[in-house]
């Protein structure tokens, strides 16, 4: 892939959506969409968004009995997404499922634990371990059930990458800075996350909310 970058789609209005993509085109990789664009807008923005001309990440984090879960895959073929979420807590079984309805061009990825929790947030669900060891627990399960990858903090992505050779990571909460902002805890910088073996690398609101959405963009690249 030569530019990893994905730009989250967080904007709610699909004419400013369509906009900023335009604008960034040159400096991403593609485009994730995720439950809100979805929410609001549907199979007709992806569609949209995907005339653009660029892959298309759909980011629903599919969870629910494995039965449902291959059955929203299959409605969903139309689309022709080029990265498809489910969540790894959905059991092995779902996994394997979504991956078997799965177009034959999509890279079905588990999420593993969300880059808006920390340890104790764990607890509180009744996690027992760090972070780490439940990412890793569950990146062994995304594996053995056949899934393309999995989506992971920069904090654990190295390891997996160590022990899952062949996977397809993606990144999610980056920062240029490195520095945690919003509901974001567990956060790295995009060139960290990429030299730690990262192949997607999702960036949001550091592109889509900067004064020149341009320039962030251009900058970012630079850093890779």
């Amino acid at each position: 892939m030569s530019n990893p970058v994905y730009l989250a789609l967080d904007i709610p209005q699909l004419d400013a959506g369509k906009a900023l993509v335009e604008k960034v085109r040159g400096h991403i990789g593609g485009v994730k969409l995720g439950l809100e664009f979805f929410c609001a807008h549907g199979t007709h923005g992806v569609h949209e968004i995907a005339h653009l001309g660029l892959p298309i990440f759909l980011d629903l984090k599919l969870h629910d009995i494995p039965n449902t879960v291959a059955g929203a895959m299959q409605a969903l073929h139309v689309l022709e997404p080029s990265i498809m979420t489910v969540h790894a807590s959905g059991g092995r079984a779902m996994m394997e499922d979504a991956k078997a309805a799965a177009g034959e061009n999509t890279k079905v990825v588990a999420v593993t634990m969300l880059t808006s929790l920390d340890e104790n947030d764990l607890k509180r669900t009744g996690v027992t371990g760090t972070p780490h060891d439940h990412v890793m627990r569950l990146a062994e399960l995304a594996e053995a059930a056949g899934l393309d990858g999995i989506v992971c903090s920069g904090q654990e992505v190295k390891a997996v990458h160590d022990q899952w050779k062949k996977g397809f990571f993606v990144v999610p909460g980056l920062r240029p800075g490195g520095k945690a902002t919003g509901d974001q805890k567990r956060v790295v910088t995009p060139r960290q996350a990429r030299d730690d073996g990262a192949s997607v690398l999702v960036i949001g609101r550091p592109i889509s909310r900067a004064e020149d959405p341009l320039q962030a963009a251009r900058d970012i690249e630079a850093t890779l």
